[in-house]
């Protein structure tokens, strides 16, 4: 099922909130990065580059597009930095455990720990726990954007869980 592209532009613009702030994620909270991964995805589903299936749902689609888009921006970066002769000495493996961008959108102090705790994931576990609860996927629909089994979701989802408890149990309880 092919979409016209005015349906195409609705559907962007019904899921451009839950889009942006999966861009966020998949940049580590980087705001410009971000921004420029969320219009090279569109610019890809406006011009056919990327076109939809119908094997999943619009959104769960769209958020495969977004994650393969940022992934190609951080392997461009990437080819930048050694082509210009930079070094790969500094490049982080994962988020800041308390991204800037993060922790000044939240004031209280019980939101602060769960933002730092989820950047202290591994990266896999932190992004089926945002499609999760964050996004209202399915553990299913979320193995479907991170392009992984059923399986493999679910003990991201489940391991990420454990140590999200483990992280945030009250002091008092230790």
């Amino acid at each position: 099922m092919e979409l016209e592209r005015s349906d195409l532009e609705a559907q962007l613009e019904r899921h451009h909130e839950a889009c942006y702030g999966w861009a966020l994620t998949c940049c580590r909270w980087d705001r410009s990065e971000a921004e420029d991964v969320l219009n090279s995805s569109y610019l890809k589903v406006i011009d056919g580059r990327a076109s939809y299936g119908s094997r999943s749902t619009f959104k769960t689609w769209l958020f495969g597009v977004i994650r393969r888009t940022a992934a190609e921006h951080r392997r461009r970066s990437l080819l930048h930095r050694l082509w210009s002769g930079g070094s790969l000495d500094n490049i982080p493996e994962t988020a800041d455990p308390a991204p800037d961008a993060a922790s000044m959108l939240r004031s209280a102090e019980s939101s602060e720990r769960l933002v730092a705790a989820l950047g202290m994931l591994p990266p896999r576990q932190r992004e089926v726990l945002h499609l999760v609860f964050y996004q209202d996927l399915t553990i299913a629909e979320a193995a479907q954007v991170l392009g992984v089994s059923v399986g493999t979701a679910r003990t991201h989802y489940e391991r990420g869980k454990t140590r999200l408890r483990s992280t945030l149990k009250p002091e008092d309880d230790e």
